[in-house]
């Protein structure tokens, strides 16, 4: 009974922070409540049946915090459909854009910006720091697998199909159908996709 109440508050709770912050969204599921911050100009846009996890009661496997959305102005951020998303902080200064039944594991961290400047001189004038900080669109494909605890940098394509080991740092571009990890993640093997497999898929 104090699971199903818990669900219902952590639903309603997520849909006032939905509502307040001008997010596009459509039918999901959430344990726990997320961060939700989207400076005005920015957009945010959730397919159907997004599953979230909060909490470690959603995925216990060892990272508690919440999953952060964080979308600056002008900046765009889409999530597709049948997506299912743990204990993950997606920070979008430029575009962002996740496609479908893509799985993103706990504790990872997708970034399209490096959020300062490389020249130490320019980070010590914070409008300036702010103003020429690298922005580039990150994409992660349909049925990309995020392995937990992985790091998705600016400018980054996660290939269709392909698979991010746990804990792997990815720093240029994944093709389809591959496995890479490591820091930073390498080429692993190939995925062999079998596709007479028939699924039901709700």
């Amino acid at each position: 009974m104090l699971a199903v109440l818990n669900k219902f508050l952590s639903k309603a709770t997520c849909n006032i922070i939905f509502y307040g912050q001008n997010v596009e969204h459509k039918d999901y599921s959430t344990i726990g409540i997320p961060f939700v911050s989207v400076t005005i100009g920015g957009e945010f846009k959730i397919g159907r049946n997004l599953k979230m996890n909060n909490t470690l009661a959603g995925n216990p496997i060892g990272r508690s915090q919440r999953c952060i959305f964080f979308v600056n102005k002008n900046a765009q951020l889409i999530i597709g459909n049948n997506v299912g998303i743990s204990q993950t902080a997606i920070v979008c200064h430029k575009q962002i854009i996740i496609g479908d039944y893509v799985k993103i594991g706990g504790g990872t961290c997708i970034y399209d910006t490096d959020f300062h400047s490389i020249d130490p001189n320019i980070r010590k004038n914070p409008k300036m720091d702010r103003a020429q900080k690298a922005n580039s669109a990150v994409v992660i494909k349909d049925n990309a697998f995020i392995g937990a605890n992985s790091t998705i940098l600016k400018g980054v394509t996660i290939g269709e199909n392909s698979v991010i080991g746990a804990c792997s740092l990815v720093t240029k571009s994944v093709p389809d159908n591959e496995i890479w990890a490591g820091n930073p993640a390498k080429f692993v093997k190939a995925v062999h996709v079998n596709n007479n497999i028939q699924l039901s898929i709700y």
